[in-house]
């Protein structure tokens, strides 16, 4: 059982550090839709809180977020540090920061999206699960990850697009409506890596 959460835990710091990666590219869907492209990776990072509240409780989960939440201070560390040294041609210099060097703003808004959405998925996943007495894991996987989503994806874009958008609303809508399917999809997942819980 411990090396289970051990293992869930390093898949979710995995994610988080591997989403601020991503979020170099922006990728678009026609006209409307435009998103940083770890958005897949991310919406992943509220499933395994889930499965972790489900499986070990409110306290390991809480301990996932925070793990996350140093990692990626360690991470950007590391990787401004890599910036610095000097590389062997300008051309990998000038990728290397386009795809990793990171706004300042878009860091405080990603920091602050992430601590206050991945704390209120821990919280609210195990009050609905203390309501319903350990039944309905549809309801508290959807109403914690959905309610999640939506917080992050205003603080993120609120933060770091304040001012510089024409339409922040429009920008919020889209984003959250692709992070909606992705979690809705995510339920069979928390069924089959919970299932456990149910022959208990």
């Amino acid at each position: 059982m411990q090396n289970k959460l051990t293992l869930l835990t390093a898949f979710f710091v995995t994610s988080v550090v591997i989403a601020n990666v991503l979020a170099g590219k922006i990728v678009a869907f026609g006209d409307y839709v435009i998103l940083p492209a770890a958005v897949v990776t991310y919406a992943f990072t509220f499933l395994l809180t889930d499965i972790i509240n489900e499986l070990y409780g409110k306290k390991a989960a809480q301990r996932a977020v925070f793990f996350g939440f140093y990692a990626q201070i360690f991470a950007m560390v590391m990787i401004y540090v890599g910036m610095l040294l000097p590389a062997l041609e300008q051309e990998m210099q000038n990728a290397y920061e386009m795809l990793l060097g990171q706004n300042f703003r878009f860091v405080v808004a990603s920091m602050a999206a992430y601590f206050v959405s991945q704390n209120w998925d821990v919280w609210i996943f195990n009050k609905l699960k203390n309501k319903t007495n350990g039944r309905h894991k549809w309801l508290r996987n959807n109403a914690s990850t959905m309610s999640s989503q939506f917080i992050d994806t205003v603080i993120f874009i609120t933060i770091g697009f304040l001012g510089a958008v024409p339409s922040l609303g429009a920008m919020i809508v889209s984003q959250y409506v692709v992070k909606l399917a992705l979690a809705a999809l995510d339920t069979p997942l928390f069924y089959l890596l919970t299932r456990k819980t149910n022959r208990r």
